[in-house]
């Protein structure tokens, strides 16, 4: 069968980009869709600081009837792709009906696409973006909803993908610790003993007067993440920057839980942090992940009411690692949220790679168990 690939350019294309998931998912339950405004965020060259150093195009694929049959988008980083072994563009967003030779054309096509700009290989599904969100492909756990900006899709999407001629490049692992569970009474006498013998001070940020704290976790994260015991993910860190630092806070401090954003102190020195948000795709699931202004106030209102919080990134300075912090900062946080918000019903912590046996055992002992996985592909062209 003949395919026909066209780049998304208008406003028509982007609608069509969006519904043709929706038809997918329309009868499965458990999906969720996404924010529209973030995932336009994402490919939009104004909002994306991105496009500065790379290139992400969308494309919708029709099969001779002219009906959609997929969709995805490509992308590259030469800066980043160059330091990967070999170097590799990426996929993402991919959506597409259960055929396997609609798989192969999507393939042949983004093939084509990175050899014309010098690659022989890519990988994903990626995001033209940081990997916290909207990344991987989930291979397991097809029953409960995805937490947010985390990806959905499929269980034949799986089969299809390792069919094309993929070769499997890393799975991330995503941890569940349900609310009503004790903490386990040894760990939390130990992280007690830790607080008093290292003097650390815990507290939440300071949303009112974020300016200090922000710089704070910026510094935290920069120095946390470019020294990561997975020496083998540390070319996937980039910076913060300040303004990207305090974008986030701006964006979060109407609808964060204040006690699950902390900061621990060590002698008075900021040394680590947890940010942890409440699902916000409880309210895309209401509003069909369409946010209109008359909308906002379920955001507003969701600190209150969330049944789901998760766990979007954390830091510790590499010099106080394996000291018991990290424990503590997270039983504090739980301690602390399930007080701000009864409601809860489970936290979700996502992106723990398959290989980082370190923070796997710490999360085993606080009680969390791996429950979904998130499996990134690579194509040689």
């Amino acid at each position: 069968m003949a395919y026909r690939f066209e780049k998304i350019t208008d406003n028509e294309g982007v609608e069509l980009f969006h519904s043709f998931q929706a038809k997918l998912y329309k009868d499965t339950p458990a999906w969720i869709p996404p924010f529209r405004f973030e995932i336009e965020k994402i490919f939009d060259p104004d909002k994306n600081s991105f496009f500065k150093t790379g290139e992400c195009e969308r494309f919708l694929m029709f099969d001779e009837a002219n009906q959609p049959v997929a969709r995805f988008a490509l992308m590259n980083q030469p800066k980043r792709d160059a330091v990967l072994d070999p170097t590799m563009g990426g996929i993402g967003f991919l959506e597409l009906v259960n055929d396997q030779q609609v798989m192969n054309g999507v393939i042949e096509f983004a093939s084509g696409w990175h050899q014309q700009r010098g690659y022989n290989a890519f990988r994903g599904p990626i995001n033209f973006g940081e990997n916290d969100n909207f990344w991987g492909l989930l291979v397991e756990n097809f029953d409960e909803e995805p937490i947010y900006g985390m990806h959905y899709h499929h269980a034949y999407y799986k089969e299809l993908v390792e069919a094309s001629g993929a070769e499997k490049l890393d799975d991330h692992w995503s941890y569940r610790r349900d609310f009503d569970q004790p903490l386990p009474e040894r760990l939390v006498k130990i992280t007690d003993r830790i607080e008093d013998r290292l003097n650390v001070e815990i507290r939440p940020v300071n949303f009112k007067n974020p300016e200090k704290d922000a710089e704070a976790i910026r510094n935290i994260y920069n120095r946390a993440w470019a020294d990561q015991d997975i020496v083998d993910r540390e070319h996937e860190f980039t910076e913060l920057t300040r303004e990207t630092v305090m974008e986030m806070v701006n964006q979060m401090k109407r609808i964060v839980i204040n006690d699950s954003v902390l900061i621990a102190s060590i002698d008075g020195v900021p040394a680590s942090f947890v940010v942890s948000i409440p699902d916000l795709n409880q309210v895309s699931k209401k509003t069909g992940g369409r946010m209109h202004w008359w909308q906002i106030p379920r955001l507003f209102l969701l600190k209150r009411r969330a049944c789901r919080l998760r766990t979007l990134v954390f830091g510790t300075l590499p010099e106080y690692r394996k000291k018991g912090l990290e424990a503590l900062v997270f039983i504090r946080g739980i301690q602390m949220t399930k007080a701000a918000c009864p409601s809860l019903e489970y936290l979700e912590g996502a992106w723990v790679s398959e290989k980082n046996w370190l923070m796997q055992r710490s999360l085993e002992a606080l009680g969390c168990y791996h429950h979904k996985t998130h499996r990134t592909y690579k194509w040689e062209c």
